[in-house]
C-alpha cells in the first residue's frame, strides 16, 4: 500500500499558506477535477483526485485538524474519519464549492443546500409550498432637523394583504392534495458518485401548497392575497444616518395561501442642507463677518437646527477661526447626548469697493 500524499502537496500550497490561499486553491482544483467536468475515460481518475482534494481541504481548512496534521502527519488526523478513511459524510465544507456543485447539479433545489440534497437531509416540512410574502423597501428622506429630534413619517405603498373574501386560503372546499398527501413535496431518489441523494421538488398538482380547493376565490384568483394601497406610519428615532434602516416586522407582503408575511424595510436618506454640513453628530456651518466686527469684536446672529441665536465675536478674531456651540448639534442614535455646532467665521471683503471706501482702506493700511 503506497504512502498517502502530503495534503499541502495535493492542494499545491506551502505549509505557511493562509486559509484564504488554501480555499482558493481548493476551489480552483475542485472545478478542474470534478468528474462531471471530465470525459468518461478520465472520470474514475478524476473522482479519486476530487476526493483527495476534498480530504486535504477538510483537514487544512480546520485550524485544529491542521495543527494535529502539522505535528503528527496523517496519524494525527486519522481518528477524525471512520475506519475506512475519509468519506463524503466527513466533508463539512460544501458551502465553499456550492456554486460549482450547484451549476453541475442544478442549483439550490428549492432552498436546500447541496449537502442536503446529496445525503437526503431536508429542512423543509409541513406545507413547504406555502410561499412566504416578500419584503418591501421604501426610502425615507429626512432633513437634519428631523434627524435631530426624530420624527414619524407616513408612507403610502402597494402591498399584498390576506384576501378578505376567502380569508387567505384561496377558495372554498379546502382539502389535502391527493398526490403529495398534503406535504407540498414530491421526492425522487437518484445516485451520484457522492452517494445516494434525494431530490425534493414542489408538487406539480398543488403547486407546493399541500392543499387544493374545489372553488377558486374570484377576488384573489386562488392566491389567498390581494393588492391594496396601505398607509404605514413609521416612527424614526433621532440620530439616524444615511444608509441606516428600520425593519417593520409583518408590514410587507402577505404570503400566498396563508404563507408568512414579509417585512417592510425603511431605508434612511438625508436631504442636503443649504446651511449645515453633517459631521457625525456635529454640524458645521460657515458665517461671514465684516472686518470691523473681526477687529473690534461684536455680536452676530447665527442659525442652529432649532432657530437663530446670538454669538459673541471677540476682538481680533482671525478669518477661519472656528467657534463651538455646545449641544447644538444632532442627537446621537439611541442616546440623549447631543453633538455640537461648529461655526467657522470668515471675514467678508466688500466687492465692489467705492472710491471713498478705497481711500479709507488705504489710510487704514498706512496706520496698520
Amino acid at each position: 500500500m503506497s504512502a498517502k500524499r502530503d495534503y499541502y502537496d495535493i492542494l499545491g500550497v506551502g505549509r505557511d499558506a493562509s486559509q484564504e490561499v488554501i480555499k482558493t486553491a481548493y476551489r480552483k482544483l475542485a472545478r478542474k477535477y470534478h468528474p462531471d467536468m471530465n470525459t468518461e475515460e478520465d472520470k474514475k481518475q478524476a473522482e479519486e483526485k476530487f476526493k483527495q482534494l476534498s480530504e486535504a481541504y477538510e483537514v487544512l481548512s480546520d485550524p485544529k485538524k491542521r495543527q494535529m496534521y502539522d505535528q503528527y502527519g496523517h496519524e494525527g488526523v486519522s481518528q477524525q474519519f471512520g475506519q475506512g478513511g475519509f468519506t463524503w459524510n466527513d466533508f463539512t465544507h460544501f458551502n465553499d464549492i456550492e456554486d460549482i456543485l450547484g451549476t453541475l447539479l442544478g442549483g439550490r433545489f428549492g432552498g436546500e443546500s447541496i449537502s442536503d440534497r446529496l445525503f437526503g437531509r431536508s429542512s423543509r416540512g409541513g406545507f413547504g409550498g406555502k410561499r412566504e410574502g416578500g419584503d418591501l423597501q421604501v426610502t425615507i428622506a429626512l432633513t437634519l432637523a428631523e434627524i435631530s429630534t426624530g420624527t414619524t413619517k407616513k408612507v403610502q405603498l402597494h402591498r399584498y394583504e390576506k384576501c378578505k373574501i376567502c380569508n387567505g386560503v384561496g377558495g372554498k372546499g379546502v382539502k389535502n392534495c391527493t398526490k403529495c398527501g398534503g406535504s407540498g413535496q414530491v421526492r425522487q431518489v437518484s445516485q451520484s458518485f457522492f452517494g445516494q441523494f434525494i431530490n425534493v421538488a414542489t408538487c406539480p398538482a398543488c403547486g407546493g401548497n399541500g392543499r387544493m380547493v374545489s372553488q377558486i376565490c374570484g377576488n384573489c384568483n386562488g392566491t389567498g392575497r390581494s393588492d391594496v394601497v396601505a398607509t404605514v406610519a413609521i416612527r424614526i428615532p433621532a440620530g439616524v444616518s444615511k444608509g441606516n434602516y428600520l425593519s417593520l416586522r409583518g408590514q410587507g407582503n402577505a404570503g400566498e395561501q396563508g404563507g408568512a408575511i414579509g417585512d417592510l424595510i425603511a431605508v434612511i436618506d438625508e436631504i442636503a442642507d443649504s446651511v449645515f454640513e453633517r459631521r457625525n453628530s456635529d454640524v458645521f456651518t460657515r458665517q461671514y463677518i465684516s472686518f470691523p466686527t473681526a477687529a473690534l469684536g461684536g455680536e452676530i446672529e447665527v442659525p442652529t437646527l432649532n432657530g437663530k441665536v446670538r454669538m459673541k465675536i471677540p476682538r481680533g478674531t482671525q478669518s477661519g477661526k472656528v467657534f463651538l456651540l455646545k449641544g447644538k448639534g444632532l442627537t446621537e442614535l439611541n442616546s440623549h447626548r447631543k453633538g455640537d455646532e461648529l461655526i467657522e467665521v470668515c471675514v467678508k471683503v466688500p466687492d465692489p469697493i467705492s472710491q471713498e471706501q478705497e481711500k479709507m482702506i488705504r489710510e487704514l493700511d498706512k496706520l496698520l
